[in-house]
């Protein structure tokens, strides 16, 4: 947004000479952070407003639920801010639709765009126009303990299909220890497990034919193989002990404490849950491993095998941004902040060649994995929309508990998808 203040009258004898300049304020709304990030985003905001007279950028914060239900609203008024936090998927494909956004492309510094991933931009395209730029890629992955697989006598190295998952996920139960922690209170961490076999049984495509209506929608035989594939590990009771009344948070805290071998979550989860765990501290990284979702024997159709489940987010612009916002974007995702991100361990970088920072293993692999991934699917529950997201997470969440078939699932997620 561009005001004309009276900069001049603080100038003392320029106003005399009539003179007024225009004070560009570009605002930034995010989803809230922590101290560090904070003062990462500030010090970028600075060096811009130094390289660029007359600018004030502006970050504000905003706790997580309460972002997604302010933002609908402040998007509508005359308060929209000028670049805001973004999953992408179908909310951002909502918001270009209804004219909340603006194309970017012909606004970019030259050669910017090539700096990003071809993946990085699509997930900020609506029907090819540019919106916004991916900030950060995650991935989804089996936190493991290994002290805890290793005196199980499980071979991690070994675990290459979902057999083979499901036999070493029998082999920790046999040994007395709790295979999988997850927070099924949340729901969402159950997605995972749903939104991943539908990717191995479908192959990479199979959530976007879905969406066209293609070979059955969300009732296709892969979708209902996923269901089939979750609950043979459900039938196992790998869960830790009343997991439907477990947070994510506490779950996080459980299996920092050495509460279980397996832990299906995000890389995001590496720094939090020790600071969730009893002493603060959680499992040694010589304790760690990462463990990659595994494929299936025989899927309903091939090509899944190297797809990756996680976020790709990033920021929106919105319609009434200047050109500044953009220019301002551009800069805060330059090579340079990427990295400076890399290092502090803030975020793993999505700007191509800037994962050379990333000193943490953990932080690396998660690079290489996005980077080398045939596709990376952006989480059902964001990139299906709110309301069709909800029901993937209630689906998962049912399917956990034996309350619904396979089949049943699905077509509860192709009902909601075809009334959303």
């Amino acid at each position: 947004m561009r005001h004309t203040v009276a900069i001049a009258a603080l100038m003392g004898g320029l106003a005399s000479a009539g003179g007024a300049m225009a004070q560009t304020e570009i605002n930034v709304l995010r989803v809230a952070v922590n101290d560090e990030q904070e003062a990462y985003y500030e010090q970028i905001a600075k060096a811009f407003e130094a390289e660029h007279e007359g600018v004030n950028v502006t970050f504000e914060y905003i706790a997580n639920e309460a972002y997604k239900s302010k933002l609908p609203t402040l998007l509508q008024s005359d308060a929209r801010p000028d670049i805001f936090y973004s999953w992408g998927g179908q909310t951002l494909v909502e918001q270009a639709e209804a004219g909340f956004l603006q194309p970017i492309s012909d606004m970019l510094p030259e050669g910017f765009a090539e700096t990003i991933p071809e993946a990085g931009l699509t997930a900020y395209s609506v029907d090819g126009t540019l919106y916004g730029l991916p900030l950060y890629a995650t991935e989804v992955v089996f936190w493991t303990n290994k002290a805890l697989t290793e005196k199980a006598g499980v071979d991690l190295e070994a675990i290459k299909t979902w057999d083979d998952f499901l036999a070493a996920v029998q082999t920790v139960k046999d040994a007395g220890i709790t295979p999988i922690i997850v927070g099924g209170q949340d729901k969402w961490p159950l997605h995972f497990y749903w939104s991943y076999l539908a990717l191995r049984e479908g192959g990479k495509d199979i959530i976007s034919q879905a969406m066209a209506g293609e070979d059955g929608g969300f009732e296709n035989e892969a979708f209902v193989a996923a269901g089939k594939d979750f609950q043979e590990l459900t039938a196992l009771e790998p869960f830790q002990p009343g997991f439907m009344g477990t947070t994510y948070e506490t779950s996080s805290g459980m299996f920092a404490d050495g509460a279980g071998a397996f832990y299906l979550m995000g890389d995001w989860d590496y720094l939090p849950m020790r600071e969730r765990s009893t002493s603060g501290e959680g499992l040694p990284d010589d304790q760690l491993a990462i463990v990659n979702f595994p494929a299936v024997s025989d899927p309903v159709a091939e090509g899944g095998e190297g797809a990756t489940l996680g976020g790709i987010n990033g920021w929106a612009v919105s319609n009434s941004a200047e050109p500044e916002a953009v220019e301002f974007l551009a800069y805060l995702l330059s090579a340079e902040n990427q990295r400076e991100a890399a290092r502090q361990q803030i975020f793993i970088p999505i700007v191509k060649g800037t994962g050379d920072a990333l000193e943490n293993q953990f932080y690396a692999k998660v690079s290489k994995d996005v980077e080398d991934s045939s596709y990376h699917q952006i989480f059902l529950d964001q990139f299906l929309g709110a309301s069709v997201g909800a029901t993937v997470n209630d689906i998962s969440a049912d399917l956990a508990q034996g309350a619904i078939t396979p089949e049943e699932a699905a077509a509860q997620v192709q009902e909601a998808w075809s009334f959303r």
